[in-house]
């Protein structure tokens, strides 16, 4: 397969992936629904945090973490929600995507519950004044928001949380032994003249003074 000359031997077929792996039972082929319910409206209503992915025109993906304080998703109604967008680096990659490309994915994750809740659609940017008003924090409305058509919703087991042991403060590394943002960041800049200290100094007051 073109592009993937390291690896040797490449899965190019669902068929294959069946012969791997089996069908899915009965409970996961029936689990998705294609409407907010009360449970999920209940676990958006928990979820301080969610990973939003989109991609572009062409196909190039990514993925984006959003997060507030629980509830900060408004639900519109059983078919839509809205994401608030809040101040951020002004790369926009998740809202361009939307405009070139309007399908989208979203994981809800809620701490120490190791399940998640997974919803796909179609999403737009919305500048709904009376929409964006219902998540203004300190007074400060969002300038616009990503309103999502909910197509289908399903929760996602617990397998990845338990590996990981990502709720287990246990296995959390010490302080000294976690990457250094500002170091990495300087690093990849390469700015002439801006110190990493610079850097860790700027981050410091993005978050400080412009979370909102």
């Amino acid at each position: 397969m073109e592009g993937f000359g390291i690896f040797r031997e490449v899965v190019t077929a669902q068929e294959e992936l069946r012969e791997l792996f089996g069908e899915p039972s009965k409970v996961v082929q029936n689990k998705s629904i294609t409407q907010l319910d009360e449970h999920c409206r209940n676990f958006i209503a928990r979820s301080p945090f969610l990973i939003i992915a989109t991609a572009d025109e062409n196909g190039n993906c990514d993925a984006s973490p959003r997060g507030d304080a629980p509830g900060f998703v408004h639900i519109v109604d059983d078919r839509h929600l809205v994401v608030p967008e809040r101040p951020g680096n002004k790369r926009m990659d998740t809202l361009r995507n939307i405009l070139d490309n309007p399908h989208i994915g979203l994981i809800f994750m809620i701490p120490t519950l190791q399940e998640t809740l997974r919803i796909n659609g179609r999403a737009c940017v919305i500048r709904d004044a009376d929409v964006l008003e219902n998540m203004a924090v300190n007074g400060k409305a969002p300038t616009i928001g990503i309103g999502v058509q909910v197509e289908e919703c399903f929760i996602h087991c617990a397998k990845s949380f338990m590996r990981s042991g990502l709720w287990k403060p246990e296995t959390w590394p010490e302080k000294d032994r976690v990457p250094d943002a500002a170091q990495i960041l300087g690093d990849h800049i390469k700015l002439p003249g801006m110190s990493v200290k610079e850097v860790a100094e700027g981050l410091a007051d993005s978050y400080k003074n412009r979370l909102y």
